[in-house]
């Protein structure tokens, strides 16, 4: 057995997912832990395009998530949470590798092209799962991918040992069809068929994975594709059924990034609700596996949330560098280590995920891709303090960098714009103090261009 015992896990089982659970939230003060434990479980969980409010446990009014409320309650819940870009394949690229995604091209690209274009991970580039796995861990992922197409890129090629789950942006929840007209659902490299509601169809696949896997230790990425367009919840067959026939007719192909079809509040609660419950039955089965003491969760999302995301008292939305698309829920939890029911308002983002798991298991990354994320453990385990670095987001018309509490933003439309907030007093970006703060500004702008220079130069067009 790692780490510490797992005494009493078993007793708490289930019970501890059944129902949302009042925490009176403190600030975040480590254990310091006489010694720290070693080869965690790592439970990894994207939501795609969820809102920084979508959540009970951040204030969502409507939405019901009992189980990532409790998995809060019993963790850290980050109130400064970032994603590493405002759009999708961006981000999972940074995960994966730990680094800025402009350094690879593919970082540029959203969505990245279909196959043959020659844009995705790499192979060789070394990725979370692929050091983990040199490491001992068996590493799984379930749920959209979307780093590269078959034949030349997926998680397979990239050091994941399973994959059940979708190589594109996005699909029908029911018959997976994509924007293209056709099927995008994997085992492996090879074509799958299920019509089966997606959200409960990876939630099944991971826990499945856990079950079978209770001596550990394993890397899970479960990437699901809620709450992302088309806009179908559990009982929305129906739905499914109308947009896949507009989209296999061709009315409805190379749309599937407009989100403009359907939808309301209603739907989007049970697509977020949905995929709660899903997580709750796989931390249940965590929990039964005897794994939960030993196990290492982080859930995010990929970035911000979009047209029927509650984000207050953010501004922006998915596309943006405003808060609204970059901010994200950001929840940890590791019993072993971690004492319940905090919150911190330290900035990370998601790159510092990659560093931190790295970390928690002992693993080295490769030296020849030094990264860019910094790891928490030293703040998480031994109350050291967080560490001190510049956040940067790069989009083709846009920059942001965060230092401290202040946040610089450019936009570069007719002209460049230069734009500075404290988002800790005015987390709705309302009061630009650039006129005010002049120096301050061209130091930020000054170090935005820094790491701009070392990065992949955008494509033209």
């Amino acid at each position: 057995m790692r780490g510490l015992s797992r005494r009493g896990v078993l007793a708490a089982g289930a019970a501890a997912f059944a129902a949302p659970v009042a925490v009176r939230e403190r600030p975040f003060r480590a254990a310091r832990l006489p010694e720290r434990p070693s080869r965690p479980n790592i439970l990894f969980i994207f939501a795609d395009d969820l809102g920084w409010a979508d959540l009970g446990c951040y204030g969502a009014p409507e939405i019901r998530t009992p189980h990532l409320d409790a998995l809060a309650g019993q963790g850290v819940r980050f109130t400064h949470g970032y994603a590493a870009s405002a759009v999708c394949s961006p981000t999972r690229l940074a995960l994966y590798t730990g680094r800025h995604p402009g350094r690879l091209e593919a970082g540029l690209l959203e969505p990245i092209p279909g196959p043959g274009a020659g844009a995705g991970l790499p192979v060789d580039h070394p990725t979370l799962a692929s050091l983990l796995k040199q490491a001992g861990y068996a590493t799984a992922m379930f749920g959209k991918w979307h780093c590269g197409f078959l034949p030349d890129y997926g998680p397979v090629k990239s050091g994941w040992d399973t994959f059940f789950g979708n190589m594109g942006g996005a699909v029908d929840y029911f018959s997976k069809i994509s924007g293209n007209g056709e099927t995008d659902l994997y085992e492996g490299e090879v074509p799958a068929e299920s019509l089966e509601y997606y959200t409960r169809t990876v939630s099944d696949r991971a826990a499945a994975f856990i079950r079978d896997h209770s001596e550990g230790p394993w890397l899970l990425n479960l990437n699901y594709t809620a709450p992302h367009w088309p806009w179908e919840g559990p009982d929305d067959r129906a739905v499914s059924d109308d947009l896949t026939r507009r989209i296999t007719e061709g009315q409805e192909q190379g749309q599937i990034l407009a989100h403009n079809d359907g939808g309301s509040l209603g739907t989007y609660r049970t697509m977020v609700e949905a995929m709660d419950a899903g997580i709750g039955q796989v931390l249940r089965a965590l929990a039964d596996s005897g794994g939960q003491d030993d196990t290492l969760v982080v859930f995010s999302s990929d970035n911000g949330g979009e047209r029927w995301s509650y984000l207050w008292p953010l501004t922006g939305s998915k596309g943006q560098l405003n808060e609204g698309g970059i901010r994200v829920p950001a929840i940890v939890r590791w019993p072993a280590a971690i004492g319940g029911g905090q919150v911190s308002d330290v900035p990370v983002i998601t790159q510092d995920w990659t560093a931190t798991l790295l970390d928690a298991a002992g693993v080295a990354p490769d030296a020849r891709y030094p990264l860019d994320g910094h790891s928490l453990i030293p703040y998480l385990l031994d109350g050291a303090q967080p560490p001190e670095r510049d956040l940067f987001w790069r989009m083709r018309r846009a920059g942001a960098l965060r230092r401290g509490k202040w946040k610089y933003l450019r936009l570069q439309d007719q002209q460049t714009r230069h734009l500075l907030y404290d988002v800790t007093a005015d987390p709705r970006e309302r009061a630009n103090r650039a006129a005010h703060e002049q120096d301050l500004v061209a130091r930020l702008s000054a170090a935005w261009n820094a790491i701009d220079a070392e990065l992949e130069d955008y494509p033209t067009g």
